[in-house]
């Protein structure tokens, strides 16, 4: 159990039979009336975010999130299959469970596994990817003196938009949050 008093960014509570991260936290103390915490909470398996203030003295459980290393194997229909390379055990997850966390993985790479009591809520992809281009327009000399980009399929069948020197079968570096081209290889 954790108090509101002691509410720090990043720790996860369960509520309402929901599991939250907290954002945000303030410490407030009116001039008049008892103290309290406001609080952003982001629920971690709908993503939603909601405001909510406790009194400094409320408790709620601490959620245990588990995170582990595992590698992703391949694909099949709407199951993705991972490995945990210590004990060799493979679990399927859905294509809900994933969403899009996996656009720009390839199969035989490391991901890391969000759980909760054995539930599995969420995949962390690495946070760069090196990945070759499979198709994109000729780009041609003189066009860059605007910043200008052009959009890039890269191998796992994923768009991003590139600057237009690169060419088709260049290996770039994409940074997986927010899917940017970062640099050639």
């Amino acid at each position: 159990m954790i108090s509101a008093g002691d509410f720090r960014n990043g720790i996860t509570i369960e509520l309402e039979g929901n599991i939250y991260q907290i954002i945000e936290f303030q410490h407030v103390k009116p001039g008049k009336g008892a103290a309290f915490v406001r609080t952003k909470l982001k629920n971690i398996k709908s993503g939603g975010v909601v405001e909510k203030t406790f009194r400094p003295t409320e408790k709620c459980p601490q959620a245990r999130i588990d995170r582990k290393d595992m590698q992703y194997l391949y694909a099949d229909g709407d199951l993705y299959y991972f490995m945990d390379v210590e004990t060799y055990d493979q679990i399927p997850l859905s294509k809900d469970d994933i969403g899009d966390a996996l656009k720009f993985v390839k199969e035989n790479e490391m991901c890391k596994i969000c759980s909760h009591n054995g539930s599995v809520f969420a995949v962390e992809p690495p946070l760069f990817v090196e990945l070759k281009i499979v198709d994109t327009e000729p780009g041609f000399k003189g066009d860059t003196a605007t910043g200008a980009t052009k959009p890039a399929v890269v191998e796992t069948g994923a768009t991003v938009y590139v600057p237009l020197f690169v060419e088709q079968d260049d290996v770039i570096k994409i940074d997986t949050r927010t899917g940017e081209y970062l640099s050639r290889v």
